[in-house]
Protein backbone atom coordinates (compact mmCIF):
# COMPACT_ATOMS: atom_id res chain seq x y z
CA UNK A 1 0.00 0.00 0.00
CA UNK A 2 1.20 3.58 -0.40
CA UNK A 3 1.92 6.36 1.67
CA UNK A 4 -0.55 8.09 0.28
CA UNK A 5 -3.48 5.26 0.47
CA UNK A 6 -1.90 4.81 4.25
CA UNK A 7 -3.12 8.50 5.04
CA UNK A 8 -6.33 8.57 3.08
CA UNK A 9 -6.92 5.51 5.18
CA UNK A 10 -6.35 7.58 8.55
CA UNK A 11 -8.40 10.33 7.32
CA UNK A 12 -11.45 8.07 6.79
CA UNK A 13 -10.48 6.21 10.33
CA UNK A 14 -10.75 9.78 11.88
CA UNK A 15 -14.18 10.45 10.80
CA UNK A 16 -15.95 8.75 13.47
CA UNK A 17 -13.87 10.60 16.66
CA UNK A 18 -14.57 13.50 14.76
CA UNK A 19 -18.12 13.25 14.80
CA UNK A 20 -18.14 12.02 18.32
CA UNK A 21 -15.79 15.17 19.57
CA UNK A 22 -18.90 17.51 17.83
CA UNK A 23 -21.24 15.44 19.50
CA UNK A 24 -19.24 15.58 22.90
CA UNK A 25 -18.82 19.11 22.32
CA UNK A 26 -15.19 19.09 22.01
CA UNK A 27 -15.46 21.88 19.57
CA UNK A 28 -11.61 22.86 19.81
CA UNK A 29 -10.49 18.82 19.60
CA UNK A 30 -12.83 19.18 16.67
CA UNK A 31 -11.66 22.00 14.61
CA UNK A 32 -7.78 20.50 15.63
CA UNK A 33 -8.75 17.19 14.10
CA UNK A 34 -10.40 18.67 10.89
CA UNK A 35 -7.52 20.98 10.53
CA UNK A 36 -4.79 17.75 10.95
CA UNK A 37 -7.41 16.06 8.61
CA UNK A 38 -7.19 18.84 5.96
CA UNK A 39 -3.43 18.81 6.28
CA UNK A 40 -3.10 15.30 5.77
CA UNK A 41 -5.42 15.44 2.59
CA UNK A 42 -3.16 17.77 1.34
CA UNK A 43 0.15 16.22 2.20
CA UNK A 44 -1.21 12.52 0.39
CA UNK A 45 -1.88 14.21 -2.65
CA UNK A 46 1.12 16.36 -2.42
CA UNK A 47 2.96 12.60 -1.64
CA UNK A 48 1.36 10.86 -4.65
CA UNK A 49 2.31 13.61 -7.04
CA UNK A 50 6.13 13.76 -6.14
CA UNK A 51 6.56 10.07 -5.80
CA UNK A 52 4.32 9.25 -8.42
CA UNK A 53 2.13 6.77 -6.14
CA UNK A 54 -1.19 8.01 -7.88
CA UNK A 55 -3.77 4.99 -7.65
CA UNK A 56 -7.18 4.55 -8.40
CA UNK A 57 -7.72 3.99 -4.76
CA UNK A 58 -6.39 7.16 -3.55
CA UNK A 59 -8.25 8.85 -6.07
CA UNK A 60 -11.56 7.29 -5.07
CA UNK A 61 -10.81 7.56 -1.39
CA UNK A 62 -10.32 11.08 -0.82
CA UNK A 63 -13.46 12.58 -2.13
CA UNK A 64 -15.45 10.01 -0.01
CA UNK A 65 -13.36 10.89 3.39
CA UNK A 66 -14.36 14.61 2.38
CA UNK A 67 -18.03 13.98 1.57
CA UNK A 68 -18.05 11.42 4.82
CA UNK A 69 -15.98 14.88 7.00
CA UNK A 70 -19.08 16.77 5.41
CA UNK A 71 -22.08 14.93 6.39
CA UNK A 72 -20.36 13.60 9.56
CA UNK A 73 -20.18 16.67 10.60
CA UNK A 74 -23.72 18.34 9.35
CA UNK A 75 -25.17 15.64 11.11
CA UNK A 76 -23.22 16.04 14.40
CA UNK A 77 -24.48 19.55 14.36
CA UNK A 78 -27.91 19.49 13.85
CA UNK A 79 -28.19 16.83 16.68
CA UNK A 80 -26.56 19.63 18.70
CA UNK A 81 -29.05 22.03 17.39
CA UNK A 82 -26.37 24.43 15.83
CA UNK A 83 -27.53 23.85 11.89
CA UNK A 84 -30.76 23.45 11.16
CA UNK A 85 -32.34 20.31 9.91
CA UNK A 86 -32.76 22.18 6.62
CA UNK A 87 -29.11 22.32 5.53
CA UNK A 88 -28.88 18.51 6.38
CA UNK A 89 -31.34 17.67 4.18
CA UNK A 90 -30.32 19.51 1.25
CA UNK A 91 -26.59 17.91 1.77
CA UNK A 92 -27.94 14.69 2.07
CA UNK A 93 -30.75 14.68 -0.71
CA UNK A 94 -27.42 15.41 -3.41
CA UNK A 95 -25.52 12.74 -1.89
CA UNK A 96 -28.95 10.07 -2.67
CA UNK A 97 -28.96 11.84 -5.94
CA UNK A 98 -25.62 10.44 -6.71
CA UNK A 99 -26.16 7.30 -5.66
CA UNK A 100 -29.14 6.88 -7.27
CA UNK A 101 -26.39 7.38 -10.18
CA UNK A 102 -23.70 4.33 -9.30
CA UNK A 103 -25.86 1.97 -11.30
CA UNK A 104 -26.41 3.79 -14.74
CA UNK A 105 -22.23 4.25 -14.20
CA UNK A 106 -21.72 0.85 -13.87
CA UNK A 107 -23.61 0.07 -16.49
CA UNK A 108 -21.56 2.39 -18.63
CA UNK A 109 -18.31 0.51 -17.32
CA UNK A 110 -17.94 3.49 -14.40
CA UNK A 111 -17.41 3.27 -11.06
CA UNK A 112 -17.28 7.09 -10.38
CA UNK A 113 -17.39 10.19 -12.61
CA UNK A 114 -14.10 12.52 -12.03
CA UNK A 115 -14.37 14.81 -9.52
CA UNK A 116 -15.07 18.47 -11.05
CA UNK A 117 -13.90 22.08 -10.45
CA UNK A 118 -17.57 23.25 -8.68
CA UNK A 119 -17.30 19.68 -6.43
CA UNK A 120 -13.83 20.85 -5.25
CA UNK A 121 -15.47 24.54 -4.49
CA UNK A 122 -18.04 23.28 -2.86
CA UNK A 123 -16.11 20.92 -0.63
CA UNK A 124 -13.78 23.26 0.06
CA UNK A 125 -16.07 26.04 0.99
CA UNK A 126 -17.90 23.39 3.43
CA UNK A 127 -14.91 22.26 4.77
CA UNK A 128 -14.25 25.98 5.74
CA UNK A 129 -17.18 26.93 7.30
CA UNK A 130 -17.75 23.85 9.34
CA UNK A 131 -14.51 24.87 11.93
CA UNK A 132 -16.04 28.37 11.94
CA UNK A 133 -19.65 27.81 12.45
CA UNK A 134 -18.68 25.04 15.46
CA UNK A 135 -16.04 27.78 16.45
CA UNK A 136 -19.13 30.48 16.16
CA UNK A 137 -21.59 28.20 18.67
CA UNK A 138 -19.07 26.80 20.94
CA UNK A 139 -20.01 28.89 24.82
CA UNK A 140 -16.67 28.91 25.97
CA UNK A 141 -14.57 30.09 22.75
CA UNK A 142 -17.24 33.20 21.90
CA UNK A 143 -15.81 33.63 18.60
CA UNK A 144 -19.11 35.11 17.09
CA UNK A 145 -17.26 36.90 14.13
CA UNK A 146 -16.58 33.12 12.75
CA UNK A 147 -20.25 32.51 12.10
CA UNK A 148 -20.11 35.98 10.40
CA UNK A 149 -17.64 33.93 7.85
CA UNK A 150 -18.94 30.72 8.23
CA UNK A 151 -22.94 30.77 7.68
CA UNK A 152 -22.12 32.53 4.48
CA UNK A 153 -19.65 30.02 3.25
CA UNK A 154 -21.87 26.94 4.46
CA UNK A 155 -24.30 28.17 2.42
CA UNK A 156 -22.34 28.90 -0.53
CA UNK A 157 -21.11 25.92 -0.36
CA UNK A 158 -24.42 24.03 -0.27
CA UNK A 159 -25.39 25.38 -3.58
CA UNK A 160 -22.15 24.66 -5.36
CA UNK A 161 -22.86 21.37 -3.61
CA UNK A 162 -25.90 20.70 -5.94
CA UNK A 163 -24.32 22.60 -8.87
CA UNK A 164 -21.29 19.76 -8.69
CA UNK A 165 -24.35 17.16 -8.27
CA UNK A 166 -26.17 18.59 -11.15
CA UNK A 167 -22.81 18.65 -13.31
CA UNK A 168 -22.83 15.27 -12.26
CA UNK A 169 -26.11 13.98 -13.28
CA UNK A 170 -26.20 15.77 -16.76
CA UNK A 171 -22.64 13.73 -17.40
CA UNK A 172 -24.43 10.82 -16.10
CA UNK A 173 -27.52 11.46 -18.37
CA UNK A 174 -25.04 11.59 -21.36
CA UNK A 175 -23.12 8.54 -20.66
CA UNK A 176 -26.40 6.39 -20.54
CA UNK A 177 -27.77 8.23 -23.67
CA UNK A 178 -24.02 7.28 -25.68
CA UNK A 179 -24.68 4.10 -24.09
CA UNK A 180 -28.11 3.27 -25.63
CA UNK A 181 -27.42 4.49 -29.01
CA UNK A 182 -24.26 2.61 -29.27
CA UNK A 183 -26.47 -0.59 -27.87
CA UNK A 184 -29.08 0.45 -30.81
CA UNK A 185 -26.63 0.55 -33.61
CA UNK A 186 -25.32 -2.50 -32.38
CA UNK A 187 -28.73 -4.15 -32.87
Amino acid sequence: MTVPNVLSFIRLLAVGVFGWLILAGQDVAAVVLLVLSGVTDWLDGFLARRLKQRTELGAKLDPVADRLYILMAIIALTVRGIVPWWLLAVLLARDVMLLALVPSLRRSGIVALPVNYVGKAATMCLLLAIPLILLASSPTLHVMFAGWVGWPLGVLGAGLYWWAGAIYLHQTVALSRKRRSGADAAT
